[in-house]
């Protein structure tokens, strides 16, 4: 599994395991920046400048395993947003939103509403930069928000049992 950075970049990627962890700016304990949080990270200043984002990258569109896609400022997030992507050296397992997981360690000090807990992306397959907003299926109401995470429960309980 390799997540593909494409859009606005000089150098569009597909990071695997590998590649990730050998990123500068690794986070080896990511409980120190997000509590209750386990796991290895890079920082995703990192991945922007390995693909060397253009001028002009107002938003960054997180695609996911199952369809699910989020789009939000990069400016409100560039400096906090991590890549989880791995759990006592091994992938980060599936149960943890692995193998990579977008993190916003406080989406509320992003200071836009564009960024809530929906934008920490699980499942993570692909980054793309770009000038405008781009595909968001994230929840507008409270119902919805509750009701896509009691699918996600419900998929995993199937997962559990089969």
């Amino acid at each position: 599994m390799a997540v593909r950075v494409s859009g606005l970049v000089e150098h569009p990627l597909e990071l695997s395991h590998a590649d990730l962890a050998a990123l500068p700016g690794q986070v080896a304990d990511v409980s120190t920046l997000a509590p209750g949080r386990e796991g290895a990270a890079v920082r995703f200043t990192s991945v922007l400048e390995a693909a060397s984002a253009q001028a002009g990258v107002e938003f960054l569109t997180l695609e996911a395993d199952g369809g699910f896609a989020a789009s939000i400022p990069l400016a409100a997030v560039a400096d906090q947003a991590l890549l989880l992507y791995a759990l006592e050296g091994e992938p980060l397992p599936k149960e943890k939103g692995g193998p990579v997981r977008f993190l916003i360690p406080d989406p509320a000090a992003c200071g836009t509403a564009e960024v809530d807990t929906c934008a920490n992306v699980k499942f993570l397959n692909s980054i793309h930069l770009g000038a405008e907003l781009g595909r968001d299926v994230r929840p507008s109401t409270l119902r919805a928000h509750e009701a896509l995470h009691e699918a996600e429960r419900e998929a995993q309980r199937k997962e559990g049992g089969a």
